[in-house]
């Protein structure tokens, strides 16, 4: 996702160079300033969330609760593409703190679940964050592991997982063809992929967002076409690749949940991501996909 500090970083962030793969912005927003810690993310998941299956009225005042509740409900969404998975294999690529990877493995059943990420921080904090289920013995908790890797070089065999899912980290991708023959590459014949984040309408909404939305002008997100990414997963030999727009249950609901906090109303720019919305520039969609 991309709610994070104002964009202003130096040449180099105070810590060192960045890791390799990572563009200095995705660096230093990953690393350095830990966007996990944003109010607007609370418990730590790093997403808009998804907002359609929270309980009472409509129009009641949302909480931190609520947007816990949002932020695990897109995981949901987005395991739920996979059916029966109990016992097999999932790669979440992008997992952050891996608080997804850990949802995946306590509610899907999965047997293992690895979590892949480009930045050695994100490892770091994801197996912090985890210690608990990553000493469990593997027959009582199923295994979890964090391997550090970029999108378009998975670090792992051919043919080694079941699932493969990205929740709100494709937006970062540089290489998103890279990833997709990636993923077509380490999903075993009957495996299945899904994807969500945000992407651009059109090519010509991609060459408006950057005037919109900081996080496409600083260089930590890339306006991608919606179209051309599904194309880049059938261009890799996965099938059965389907779109489907889910904006209607993030964009209004988040921005309502930013107007009604005292520390993050005021916070001018993220709430620019509901004008996107509404004047047609980007949608959050979720993609999924067979292996070839």
């Amino acid at each position: 996702m991309t709610q994070q500090p104002p964009p202003a970083a130096p040449a180099e962030p105070p810590d060192g160079p960045a890791p390799p793969d990572l563009p200095e912005r995705v660096a230093r927003v990953y690393g350095a300033d830990d966007l996990s810690t944003v109010a607007a993310f609370a418990g730590g998941f790093i997403n808009f969330g998804y907002w359609t299956g929270l309980p009472g009225p409509a129009d009641r005042q949302l909480t931190e609760a609520d947007r816990v509740r949002s932020e695990e409900d897109l995981y949901r969404l987005v395991l739920g593409t996979f059916g029966r998975a109990r016992g097999r294999t999932a790669l979440d690529v992008g997992c952050g703190r891996g608080l997804g990877c850990a949802l995946a493995l306590r509610e899907s059943g999965l047997g293992t679940v690895i979590g892949l990420d480009a930045h050695p921080d994100q490892i770091a904090r994801a197996r912090k964050a985890n210690a608990d289920l990553l000493a469990a013995p593997a027959d009582t908790a199923g295994r979890l592991e964090f391997v550090l890797g970029a999108a378009q070089r998975i670090p792992l065999p051919d043919d080694c997982v079941d699932c493969l899912f990205s929740v709100e980290a494709a937006q970062h991708f540089r290489d998103l063809p890279g990833f997709a023959r990636e993923a077509a590459r380490v999903l075993r014949p009957d495996g299945r992929l899904a994807l969500t984040t945000f992407f651009a309408r059109s090519r010509e909404a991609a060459r408006a967002l950057p005037e919109l939305l900081p996080p496409f002008a600083d260089g930590l997100d890339v306006p991608h076409v919606v179209d051309e990414v599904a194309a880049a997963l059938s261009a890799a030999g996965l099938r059965e690749v389907r779109v489907r727009s889910i904006g209607d249950g993030v964009w209004e609901s988040y921005d309502r949940y930013m107007a009604q906090q005292p520390e993050l109303r005021d916070d001018e720019w993220p709430r620019r991501y509901l004008t996107a919305y509404e004047t047609g520039l980007l949608d959050y969609y979720l993609l999924t996909a067979a292996a070839g």
